[in-house]
């Protein structure tokens, strides 16, 4: 499985090709399906382009992204630094059970983040999936000691900066939910090599990365995603 992840939490001044409207999130989504992939990963905005869990805001983007291309997962973050808050931020999630067409199919939770498993229960009563974020090895072992939540469907391996993967998957070895490993900047590309190597599930787009595996400027998403799949049929 490679997955696109779109925009996450940069700013639309970090590449001029950064989707950001939901328009701008459904040609992009349009353009990587076209490449073959089958999920995507959008963080949603409000009309002054910042982040939000907002259901309003959230089923807008998530609507017309699934217009463009039906039948693709459509998956969007829960993070605290969006909703410090860990009450409001379940109950905003809690929200989106009520959103119809505008529901994503899979939200990612990052363990570190105090409130984690509230805002897992809200997305499960709400018929969402869940894609659990683990960026290091104590929250690994903090997973491990609380089981997987109900609805969990995978588990997002994030690769921090500068580490090597091979202790979060030594850590994540346990896991009976299937891994997708993914890195970031720099580190990006080493990490989804070493993904192809362990044939296990990875993502790429311009929330992680800004540059083709060369160096050279990514001109987009869809460049990302065609070296990405490129790399992933040789791996």
């Amino acid at each position: 499985m490679l997955q696109a992840c779109l925009n996450g939490s940069r700013s639309r001044d970090a590449h001029p090709a950064l989707p950001v409207t939901p328009q701008e999130l459904a040609a992009d989504a349009a353009a990587v399906v076209e490449l073959g992939v089958t999920a995507l990963h959008v963080h949603p905005r409000d009309a002054a382009g910042l982040e939000v869990l907002a259901g309003p805001e959230v089923a807008t983007a998530v609507s017309v992204v699934r217009a463009a291309v039906p039948g693709v997962e459509i998956s969007v973050t829960t993070g605290a630094w969006i909703q410090p808050d860990p009450v409001r931020r379940a109950e905003l999630v809690a929200g989106w059970a009520a959103l119809a067409a505008g529901r994503p199919d899979t939200a990612s939770v990052n363990v570190h983040e105090d409130g984690w498993q509230s805002v897992c229960a809200a997305l499960h009563a709400a018929g969402i999936g869940i894609e659990l974020g683990v960026f290091h090895v104590s929250a690994a072992q903090t997973l491990r000691a609380n089981g997987f939540p109900p609805g969990t469907v995978r588990v997002l391996a994030e690769v921090q900066p500068g580490h090597s993967p091979d202790p979060l998957l030594a850590a994540l070895s346990w896991s009976s939910r299937p891994i997708l490993l993914h890195g970031e900047d720099s580190d990006a590309w080493p990490v989804l090599d070493t993904a192809a190597r362990l044939g296990l599930a990875t993502r790429m787009g311009l929330e992680d990365c800004l540059h083709r595996p060369d160096g050279t400027p990514a001109q987009g998403n869809a460049d990302l995603i065609g070296a990405a799949r490129a790399l992933l049929r040789t791996g």
